[in-house]
């Protein structure tokens, strides 16, 4: 059974014994192993190309991607030919591994698209870890957030496959939101008629295009009233939304509370009734 992207990553902190960083550039027709893979290693591939070998299976890899190795298995590279190679790693050594933790790991993607988020990571334990000590907490703490991000990419990668022109809606939705959007718009970035638009949204979310752009404005705008000093004018501008009354509505919709209730409500440390973000749409 694949792992559910959702549920609670089985590795925690108490778990990581140690993380450490690296970068290097191969010269054309560069080698490397046969090694026993000893901790879980995203390798992130920036240019040239790799070819790598586990246990004989043999995958070849592009840059613009991260590789996942676990522990346990006989791994051998070969680079390009041609030019240098360029590729970063994480390593993180987990002890103990359980059958679920393993179970889990194992069965998530072999390579996925190597993104922003694993990047600043990466650059962020390069900076920092020549200047703490190897049990640092910190190493552990962004070491567990690599690992962590993985799940999170292979679920994104999933939406995108279950049907393209939905996420690349969704995708530009996120983008656009202080902008007038009209359901002609959306179907245009995606690829699709409107009415074809509208069928792959039933199908797949359950929702209609611009009922789920409501959503995403009304849940941003919740977020702009907890965590900014925004007024309630400024976050309506910002989320897509012609009048504050228009916002007001669907804020009173959304949680019961007025705008003003919602902001006080959290900087009390009340809560503002709404639940997680994700859950709302």
């Amino acid at each position: 059974m694949k792992p559910d992207p959702s549920l609670t990553h089985p590795i925690r902190l108490d778990h990581v014994q140690s993380v450490t960083a690296g970068s290097i550039v191969y010269p054309p027709g560069g080698r490397f192993g046969p090694r026993i893979q000893q901790d879980i290693q995203l390798v992130l591939l920036h240019s040239g190309a790799m070819s790598i070998s586990i246990e004989g299976q043999i995958m070849q890899v592009q840059p613009g991607h991260v590789v996942k190795l676990m522990p346990g298995y006989e791994e051998r590279f070969a680079f390009a030919e041609e030019e240098e190679t360029w590729h970063r790693w994480i390593a993180v050594h987990v002890e103990k591994l359980t059958d679920e933790t393993l179970t889990f790991m194992t069965e998530l993607p072999v390579v996925l698209p190597l993104t922003e988020e694993l990047n600043r990571i990466t650059d962020l334990l390069l900076s920092i870890q020549h200047r703490t000590y190897p049990g640092d907490p910190l190493l552990h703490t962004l070491g567990l957030a690599a690992l962590q991000l993985l799940p999170l990419e292979s679920k994104r990668v999933t939406e995108r496959e279950k049907h393209s022109s939905v996420y690349t809606a969704i995708s530009w939705m996120k983008e656009h939101l202080m902008e007038d959007i009209s359901l002609s718009d959306l179907a245009s970035k995606a690829g699709v008629s409107s009415e074809h638009l509208v069928r792959l949204f039933r199908n797949y979310e359950n929702d209609t295009p611009i009922h789920y752009l409501w959503k995403l404005r009304v849940n941003k705008a919740i977020d702009l009233l907890v965590h900014t000093g925004l007024t309630v004018t400024e976050i309506a501008e910002r989320c897509g939304y012609q009048t504050t009354h228009h916002l007001a509505r669907q804020i009173k919709q959304k949680t019961g509370l007025t705008a003003t209730q919602v902001r006080r409500n959290s900087w009390k440390g009340l809560g503002n009734g709404r639940g997680s973000p994700e859950s709302q749409l």
